[in-house]
């Protein structure tokens, strides 16, 4: 609140000192202050965009096709919006992170999704989308024949937020309605034209040039496991453990499973860029601790900052997770020893969900949450880990016995299995808690970083490390691009963790080939500069089509309904347009401002 108090009494101060300097007459001509917000006018530059506008056939047709797609855009954005903001009127949402107003907002560091690690590419990205449209505007108008009043830049305070072309008013109106509304639809063509282009030199040549680092790539590694006391954490790549190479996450597991000794010797490779941290090899000291919980676990167990350390199983003392389902044995139930007292559970693979029409509910098994797996198909089933192997080994159609635990009894049910969208095994049509029981339970401690699914969510080779997910979504070009919109947020849309870039925290768990592999590490930033510039030339593009006043969408809308109404048999022309036109605008304002503020202030 002091941060908020001090940039309020800030923008304050500098909307009175910059007032009274205006008043006073002390301000070029060129400034204009409007409260925190300045635009500086300038017109030189006019000759620089008559002498670029001298091809007008070639704009007049690029402009056209640009109008067509405006239009759907618009259309699209009008259905968009209005659907969000009835949903949301009608049934508010809980706040959460997605809706905060501050992250609707290009700037990195406010915006919890726009890290501070990527703002000099985030800002490239915004101001060539800028300079891009507001020079589509000038063309055309030059173009058209409209002439520019001026040009410069808009701020905020001593910030600049975006740059203008400022067309004569008289000259605009003077202007054929097909003129006009080439000259609006200029700013979001050029914008979809850079993201065309961003987008294909990201999906291939730079991509193509990206591969995934041999190891497991590291994102961070819990406070207090035995692998943060050994020193391993964001940014390593583990590369073996006991002698046995290690490729993913998966291998890491099958590693560390096969060995039951409480100390393993741990390759681990920190990158180049810590010299102090490159490769290495550490001894690591096992102990079991509980890294996580689920809500209404059966140990009825909450894992705050510190993880609770498990002892012993059924009186037997235990360090690994191999251990500890050896000291389980067939048993259904086990008595654990933690740091917070003993405990006795049912053990096996605790299921967040059962879908209701899957084929567990469809065997009559129950779908309130609370549901452990112990066995299938004979198999006795400890963990998640188990129960994602032995379906790994079944084919869709079989029909498999399923021993569940639920509400304090044992139940065995005849389950035919589906089909894995995702790898085409025998499905059970349920969500899996990583773990035992609704409990994290490790004797390691690391979190992977997902490299090879956002590799191949791009287009590129994720190897062994990649999830799977772009088949689930589907390979086509416009996937692509949905996907890459949509991994700044991917921990809301996608289940895995935000995607920053290749900033220099996971440069370590890529390896630069292909094409551009003589740039080095330089291809890193390349691909940043891509990514951003397409995503937020794409955002602006968007958002521009929205059809209301002043935004580009706004004033195309205006021209297609006086377009419309000039063929019709109306009296007062200019009074319906303006009904229509303002009626729309209005309703694209209350849609926006309930899909910024709705969920805070009605749902809180």
């Amino acid at each position: 609140m002091n941060t908020l108090l001090w940039v309020l009494v800030g923008l304050a101060a500098y909307s009175m000192a910059t007032f009274f300097l205006s008043q006073r007459g002390l301000l070029p001509d060129s400034v204009r202050i409007r409260g925190p917000f300045t635009t500086i006018h300038t017109k030189r530059g006019r000759d620089f965009i008559d002498w670029i506008a001298t091809p007008k056939r070639f704009w007049r047709a690029w402009t056209n096709l640009g109008v067509g797609a405006a239009l759907v855009i618009m259309a699209g954005m009008f259905l968009f919006l209005l659907v969000q903001g009835i949903a949301i009127a009608r049934n508010p949402p809980a706040p959460s992170q997605v809706n905060q107003p501050q992250n609707f907002l290009v700037i990195p560091g406010v915006n919890d999704f726009l890290p501070l690690s990527v703002a000099p590419e985030i800002v490239f990205g915004l101001l060539v989308g800028l300079v891009v449209h507001e020079g589509g505007h000038g063309i055309l108008c030059r173009v058209e024949d409209i002439d520019i009043e001026s040009m410069g830049v808009f701020l905020f305070t001593i910030i600049p937020l975006g740059a203008f072309v400022q067309p004569d008013e008289e000259s605009q109106r003077n202007a054929d309605r097909g003129g006009r509304t080439r000259m609006f639809a200029a700013g979001v063509t050029n914008n979809f034209f850079v993201t065309f282009v961003a987008f294909a030199l990201l999906f291939g040549p730079i991509i193509g040039s990206i591969g995934v680092a041999s190891g497991m790539a590291v994102q961070g590694a819990y406070d207090g496991s035995p692998a943060a006391e050994a020193g391993i954490g964001q940014g390593d790549r583990i590369t073996a453990v006991g002698g046995v190479p290690v490729g993913n996450e998966s291998s890491l597991d099958a590693a560390l499973l096969g060995t039951d000794a409480r100390t393993v010797t741990v390759e681990v490779d920190g990158g180049e860029s810590a010299a102090d941290r490159a490769r290495r090899t550490v001894d690591v000291e096992r102990s079991l601790i509980v890294a996580g919980s689920v809500a209404g676990n059966p140990a009825n167990i909450s894992v705050g900052s510190d993880p609770i350390g498990v002892t012993r199983v059924n009186g037997t003392a235990v360090y690994t997770r191999t251990g500890f389902a050896e000291a389980v044995g067939e048993d259904r139930f086990a008595r654990l020893t933690t740091d917070r007292g003993t405990v006795t559970i049912p053990v096996g693979a605790y299921l967040t969900r059962v879908v209701a029409d899957g084929p567990l509910a469809q065997a009559g098994a129950p779908t309130e949450p609370g549901v452990i797996v112990t066995a299938i198909d004979g198999r006795r089933v400890v963990s998640s880990t188990e129960l994602t192997r032995v379906l790994d080994g079944t084919a869709p159609g079989e029909t498999v016995p399923v021993e569940v635990y639920h509400d304090g009894s044992v139940e065995t049910y005849d389950v035919t299995l589906g089909e894995n969208p995702q790898d085409g095994n025998g499905f059970l049509g349920v969500n899996i808690f990583p773990g035992t029981s609704g409990l994290l339970l490790t004797d390691f401690g690391v979190q992977s970083y997902p490299a090879g699914t956002y590799l191949e969510l791009l287009g590129g080779d994720g190897g062994p490390d990649a999830s799977g997910l772009s088949g689930a979504i589907g390979e086509s070009p416009l996937a692509t691009v949905y996907v890459s919109l949509v991994l700044p947020l991917a921990s809301l849309v996608l289940g895995i963790p935000n995607f920053p870039g290749f900033t220099g925290s996971v440069s370590n768990f890529y390896a630069v080939a292909g094409p551009l592999g003589f740039l080095g590490s330089g291809v890193f930033l390349l691909a940043n500069v891509a990514f951003w510039t397409a995503w937020i030339n794409l955002q602006l593009g968007l958002f521009n089509c929205i059809p209301g006043y002043p935004l580009d969408g706004g004033r195309i809308l205006r021209a297609s309904v006086e377009a419309v109404v000039s063929r019709l048999p109306i009296a007062d022309r200019d009074r319906v347009v303006t009904t229509i036109t303002t009626g729309i605008g209005l309703t694209m304002l209350a849609s926006l401002l309930l899909l910024v503020f709705g969920p805070t202030v009605l749902g809180g």
